[in-house]
């Protein structure tokens, strides 16, 4: 998907997962997904490149209804937070209240990561890819944290991410998007399935 582009490496790009889970006025999960692009490029992101669609189970399981993900590769000189700020107006566009952690949602933009970046620092990040599972439903970070602490451990983010920056490399445990993959259980990464165009 990235043939014949110029510019810097996909790999020091901004990488963001899109996301919904709700019908509303703005259409169903998979026509919001879709629209996001034009959408983040009428903010001021150019996407450079976008992944499949992929439906995804809710997660945690029970928290609502099954996700539509994709993820989206950008064009930006905006620092970080900006760039989140410009992520979180496209999702108030689209609807988006902050009302539940993990709850429904009619667009989740994440930033997910920027190219070799650890925000705040590598201390920090550590701590919130340590955090226990109980803990991440009722702690939020207060600032930005780069890449998501989450990143190694969902596969609906990684398998599409795998579409664009294969051989982008964790800056803090050095594995590739690949081998995120490949260290996942099984069962996780098939649940992950493709939608098919059309």
């Amino acid at each position: 998907m990235l043939q014949g582009k110029s510019g810097p490496s996909p790999v020091t790009l901004p990488v963001v997962a899109v996301g919904s889970n709700e019908e509303t006025a703005f259409g169903g999960a998979r026509e919001i997904v879709s629209r996001a692009p034009a959408a983040l490029e009428a903010a001021g992101l150019k996407p450079r490149a976008t992944s499949e669609l992929f439906e995804t189970p809710c997660f945690p399981v029970g928290y609502g209804p099954d996700f539509v993900n994709s993820v989206v590769l950008l064009e930006s000189d905006l620092p970080p937070e900006r760039i989140l700020a410009v992520l979180h107006r496209v999702e108030a566009e689209f609807g988006r209240k902050r009302r539940q952690r993990w709850g429904p949602r009619t667009l989740d933009l994440d930033l997910i990561a920027l190219g070799g970046v650890i925000l705040p620092d590598a201390a920090e990040l550590r701590r919130w890819m340590e955090l226990p599972p109980e803990a991440q439903t009722r702690e939020v970070p207060d600032r930005l944290i780069l890449p998501h602490p989450r990143l190694q451990e969902r596969a609906f983010v990684l398998i599409p991410m795998a579409q664009l920056v294969p051989e982008w490399r964790h800056p803090l445990t050095g594995m590739r998007v690949r081998e995120m993959i490949e260290a996942l259980p099984e069962a996780e990464k098939a649940a992950i399935r493709p939608i098919s165009a059309g």
